[in-house]
């Protein structure tokens, strides 16, 4: 992915946060995005929180946890390697790559600047769906950001973020490939323990479906 000048555009949880304007198509997936940006929103704005950069990171991602799939995300993000892996570290890897969308990107929310995002449209196909958006930035051109989502138990979640026509799951499924392939996958557990792992920086192809 290439490095932006503008690091909250990169971010799946400071995206999330630029969601304010009316969505021009509101079915369901995009009501249940727009529900949760506004409590994401409410809390950003609460002036009691406004020196307490902790505790209002952690607040945005206990709601980011109630629309995000983090655990279904993992298992995208480590592709092939995922059914090698056995439960209890799949559970593992789980935990580390959503603690590491939590260190990329929830600390991103402190460069929000009252951005705005229009909603382009959504399409749904049975249990997925996705939510076209654009982010219009105050310095650059639109910037197209998708959602992909899917219906699970009942409530719509989040399980991957286009950016620019970049997947956020294949540019993390890039890099933990080449890493277990070249070194192992202990290796790749350590770095994530380590909180060693980069923000995406590779340029993977346009993202194929995920589903």
């Amino acid at each position: 992915m290439r490095t932006y000048t503008r690091p909250l555009v990169a971010s799946l949880v400071a995206a999330l946060v630029l969601i304010l304007a009316s969505p021009v198509y509101a079915g369901a997936p995009t009501d249940t995005l727009k529900g949760t940006v506004d409590r994401i929103v409410q809390i950003l704005a609460d002036p009691a929180l406004q020196d307490k950069p902790e505790q209002r990171r952690a607040e945005v991602r206990k709601i980011a946890e109630g629309i995000f799939d983090y655990p279904d995300t993992a298992r995208r993000a480590l592709g092939p390697h995922w059914s090698a892996r056995s439960p209890q570290e799949q559970q593992e890897f789980a935990k580390l790559f959503a603690d590491l969308l939590d260190r990329a990107y929830v600390s991103k929310i402190e460069l929000y600047q009252g951005e705005r995002v229009r909603y382009v449209g959504e399409t749904a196909d049975g249990d997925e769906a996705t939510v076209k958006t654009v982010i219009a930035t105050k310095k650059s051109s639109d910037i197209p950001v998708d959602y992909r989502m899917h219906r699970k138990d009942g409530r719509w979640l989040v399980y991957d973020v286009i950016i620019e026509g970049v997947s956020l799951v294949s540019n993390y499924r890039t890099q933990f490939n080449k890493i277990v392939q070249t070194e192992s996958y202990d290796a790749l557990i350590l770095r994530l323990r380590a909180k060693d792992t980069a923000e995406p920086s590779a340029s993977p192809a346009r993202p194929r479906s995920d589903r």
